[in-house]
């Protein structure tokens, strides 16, 4: 009894260890910071003295010296110290109290450093947040204290040159908020202040739109005129606000003065060239007066800096010299405002000198300001520019705008994604970083050059009356009617409906059919969510966050929506639709030329497990699915460049569906057959389309449950051991291996089916490959899976699935080449798109991307993607953090995968797939510089859509040949 006893104790404490390390969920944090906003003590629970011989004493005991001193600040409540423990949820944190190491928190990306800045901002927009009466708990944190240990900090951070390198645009802007100099962030001060202002009286609404807009001195005069008119209806609060408002715009627009900012580099010692010539240009400018010569000498000073920090030896200069970097920054986004082009020539060099800017803040990486630049440069004695210059010089513009803001993301967005989910205020930190850099004017700039664009060449997109149309861009053609669906936050929780159009900040991983796309971070173009989209019509286009923002005014109304092969896009109320686009919706003229896969050539006898090297493209809908067969043709044609592998085709898996289905008196392949038989009785019965598709869904999940517990028959097991060994090099359990689902229904030259089915990762315990095979042949009757196959096939039941397994390649980095460009370029370039580690650009990723020519390369995006993933020898996978000051691909790469596409069409083309004509989508990655190829497949487009009478009919018709005098007045 006592043994019972002992071992009752011992579970129910294991249950409350246990319980206690869950993390804390959001409905308990969200109540926590209702609490310490009304707390006078906020997330403290009581000011001590820590002594630095680990000692704590009572606030009237100091720590004496011959224990070596130490500092007074607030304890955290113990609700405080479970979110950082269970939750990585730094609240309220006090610097003084932090080990530097801990805070720069290297294993989380910087986590707890970007939580300090979010709370800071939190803090400025909601009258303290957290602190909303803990601001006023003298003692707390003692600012004296927080200030050297924020020199502290920099010291030891600025002391390492490969920090500043790989993290220059956070570490600059941690020193808008980590306390080290007395200096405030005094944009964000005064946008915060307008945001309360108006968010209390909302006349001053249309002020505040200015100064987060376009904030110049003479903003100053507009409050004080509007604080005259409103005075009388203002509370001696709002008034209070009001002056401070007012003093916060006196000191933001107060001139800077460079001979000052000379003086603080003459307190950097010693002999330096850098900070000599530095003085030198910043006396220069204090003599000047022109703008446009103030802007310009500025970005030069932010670029110097940036590429000469690292020859500054002590990291106490460095500090002085980042510090200086930003004050330069802040009197660059003023000091634009004040350049106002008045012709063509001159707006191109803003928007030059703006775009270089970026780079010297550190919104651009110095490779991928070089990979622009000349598409940016317009040389001094031009005299015109063609339309298709101007045009490809608006790409590179709105490209530098895009990366600038895809940064602000890669660094933060993390972080906010996940203080949004109890604080929705943080979504607005990520649009305040960008509207407090130089992205602020190139983005009005460029929206003004987009403007000039669209009204020389009909270009123009027609979306609503939304303001900075430029900024929208068509990626994939077609058209839609339906609801209008506006999502700011995280897509992937969101369920989809397939007759509505949705706007979203990134498409979702494992997006289910729907009627048209638009996205602010397009992720990439060969990710499975666009070729989906490319292959079956859907409309799909990229914008920016204020466009995303304009659009949530017409959330939930019917809506139309194109775009064209050219490239312009129209949205519009339905009620608005002409005669010509509502027969566009008529039941002829939606027939979208849905395909019959042919199955009658299936061998479902085949029994046995097969070597890579035993299939070719004939195989391909036969023997097995053509991922299998298409790479089994690679492994002929290269060699070297392709692994071993094993190929379960499809009789394995129908042999196994002659078992007896549990508990329902029939086989599982009866079970399947039922079903749909079932449905198309209902279907003749009259039923609704949404009625058979329930039935359809709910038995394919209770079919897709009972595969995953299937019992694998001994032959097989034995087959399958015997070739894994003899063929992969080991016994299950000792090579890692992917597994790859491969059907019938994917992968051919009408329909891609693009990441629809399964694929397992770097898989190593038997247990778990022998469960993973069940796993992958359940996939295909996956809601997402057979929604997509009944968009567009005839016979979406008819699916087969075979499953290739190969040993895993541990990657450096990995990517899709398509063999033509895609949207721009040409049928003989190349668009390639590349991530960091496994399974590279193709869930969508932020991937760098190219179009490869016959003669070069161009970067299309760069990487934004802030983590990874690697695949270790033990199986699984390990997460890795980026960063971006070195671009993905070498030279050496994109030779080398130059010159395998050129293999491939050659090869390809006297092959089994002599027949196809059109471009490939190919998997590939590299190794220590070596290529490896994991899978080939058509690329397919919708012919429909990109000869569409309609969409070709409002596609604009460019000039011949007109160009433009860069004179010319805008």
């Amino acid at each position: 009894m006592k043994y019972y006893n002992t071992l009752l104790s011992c579970l129910f404490f294991l249950f409350l260890f246990q319980l206690g390390a869950q993390e804390i969920p959001n409905s308990t944090v969200e109540k926590y910071i209702e609490d310490f906003k009304k707390d006078p003590r906020g997330p403290y629970l009581r000011i001590r003295w820590f002594c630095n011989d680990g000692s704590i004493r009572e606030p009237r005991d100091p720590c004496p010296d011959n224990i070596g001193g130490g500092i007074q600040h607030a304890s955290y409540k113990p609700e405080v110290v479970a979110l950082g423990k269970k939750n990585k949820l730094y609240f309220g944190q006090i610097l003084a109290a932090t080990e530097i190491d801990d805070f720069w928190d290297d294993d989380d990306n910087q986590s707890r450093l970007k939580q300090y800045q979010l709370g800071r901002y939190l803090a400025s927009v909601d009258d303290g947040w957290i602190l909303r009466k803990a601001q006023y708990y003298r003692g707390a944190v003692q600012a004296e204290d927080e200030q050297e240990w924020g020199i502290n900090f920099y010291k030891k951070i600025f002391s390492v040159d490969s920090l500043l390198r790989r993290h220059y645009y956070l570490l600059r802007q941690s020193l808008r908020d980590v306390p080290h100099s007395g200096d405030t962030n005094v944009a964000q001060e005064m946008r915060s202040q307008s945001k309360v202002i108006s968010e209390e009286y909302t006349p001053f609404m249309d002020a505040r739109i200015k100064i987060h807009g376009k904030p110049e001195p003479k903003d100053i005069g507009m409050v004080r005129n509007f604080l005259e008119k409103h005075q009388s209806k203002l509370s001696p609060e709002l008034l209070k606000r009001m002056k401070e408002l007012l003093e916060t715009m006196k000191e933001f627009h107060s001139p800077v003065s460079m001979a000052e900012l000379s003086r603080r580099v003459g307190d950097i010692k010693g002999d330096n060239n850098f900070t000599t010539e530095f003085r030198a240009a910043l006396m220069a400018l204090d003599r000047e007066t022109d703008a446009k010569t103030v802007v310009k000498g500025l970005a030069d000073l932010l670029c110097e800096i940036r590429e000469n920090i690292t020859g500054i030896e002590k990291p106490r200069d460095r500090l002085i010299i980042m510090d200086l970097s930003i004050e330069l920054e802040n009197e660059l986004i003023k000091r634009s405002q004040e350049w106002k082009p008045t012709d063509l020539r001159q707006l191109l060099s803003k928007i030059y000198t703006l775009s270089y800017a970026s780079m010297g803040s550190g919104l651009l990486e110095m490779h991928e300001w070089e990979s622009v630049n000349d598409l940016l440069l317009v040389q001094d004695d031009k005299k015109e520019l063609s339309i298709d210059r101007l045009q490809e010089f608006q790409r590179g513009a709105r490209s530098v705008v895009e990366w600038s803001a895809a940064m602000v993301k890669a660094v933060y967005g993390t972080e906010v994604d996940r203080y949004a989910e109890f604080e929705p205020m943080a979504r607005t930190f990520l649009d305040d970083r960008i509207r407090s850099s130089v992205s602020l004017g190139l983005g009005e700039s460029v929206s003004r050059l987009g403007d000039y664009i669209s009204e020389k060449s009909s270009l123009e997109n027609k979306v609503f009356n939304i303001a900075d149309q430029g900024a929208v861009r068509g990626l994939n053609p077609g058209y839609a009617k339906g609801t209008l669906v506006v999502i700011s936050g995280d897509p992937e929780a969101i369920e989809v409906d397939s007759d509505k159009i949705y706007v979203f900040q990134r498409p979702p991983s494992d997006l289910k059919p729907v009627a048209g796309i638009m996205t602010v971070s397009e992720g990439n173009l060969v990710s499975h969510v666009q070729l989906l989209a490319r292959n079956l019509g859907i409309p799909n286009a990229a914008l920016s966050e204020s466009n995303l923002r304009d659009l949530m005014a017409k959330n939930g109304s019917e809506v139309f929506y194109a775009v064209t092969p050219a490239g312009n896009v129209v949205m519009k109320a339905a009620t608005s639709m002409s005669a010509e686009e509502s027969a566009l919706f008529s039941t002829k003229n939606r027939n979208n030329t849905k395909i019959t896969v042919p199955t009658e050539d299936i061998n479902t006898t085949a029994d046995r497990v097969l070597s890579l090297r035993e299939v070719d493209a004939d195989d391909s809908g036969k023997l097995c699915g053509p991922k299998a067969a298409n790479l089994g043709e690679l492994k002929k044609l290269f060699p070297e460049h392709v692994v071993e592998g094993l190929v379960i085709p499809f009789g394995i898996f129908r042999q196994h569906m002659n078992q007896q289905m549990p508990g329902r008196g029939m086989s599982y392949w009866e079970f399947l057959t039922a079903t749909f038989e079932k449905a198309g009785e209902m279907r003749k019965a009259g039923a609704a389309d949404e009625q058979v598709e329930e039935y359809q869904l709910s038995n394919l999940k209770v079919l897709s449950d009972a595969i995953r517990e299937i019992n694998l028959s001994a032959e097989f097991m034995t087959e399958l051991e015997e070739q894994f060994t003899a063929i992969l090099g080991g016994k299950i359990g000792a090579v890692p291996v992917f597994l790859r689902s491969d059907t019938n229904m994917e992968d051919l030259k009408e329909f891609t089916g693009a990441g629809l089915n399964l694929t397992l990762f770097n898989i190593l315990e038997r247990e778990k490959i022998l469960q993973g095979i069940k796993n992958v042949w359940a996939s295909p009757y996956s809601e997402r899976s057979f929604k997509w196959r009944q968009s567009y096939l005839l016979n979406p039941e008819n699916v087969y699935p075979s499953i290739l397994i190969i040993p895993s390649v541990d990657v450096d980095y990995s990517g899709v080449m398509i063999t033509k460009g895609i949207n721009i370029g040409k049928e003989k370039d190349l668009t390639i798109a590349f991530s960091r580690g496994a399974g590279g650009a193709v869930d969508g990723q932020s991937a760098e991307t190219y179009l490869v020519t016959e003669n070069g390369w161009q970067l299309l995006s760069p990487a934004r993607q802030a983590d990874y993933i690697r695949l270790p020898a033990s199986g699984g996978v390990k997460k890795y953090y980026a960063t971006f000051e070195e671009p993905i691909l070498n030279p050496g790469n994109i030779e080398s995968i130059r010159d395998i596409a050129a293999e491939i069409r050659n090869k390809i083309q006297g092959s089994g797939e002599a027949d196809y004509k059109g471009a490939y989508d190919v998997e590939l990655g590299f190794k220590n510089n070596k290529l490896w190829l994991f899978q080939i497949r058509p690329f397919v487009e919708n012919t429909n859509a990109r000869t569409s009478e309609y969409l070709n009919s409002i596609s604009p018709k460019k000039p011949a040949n007109l160009t433009i005098s860069l004179d010319t007045k805008i």
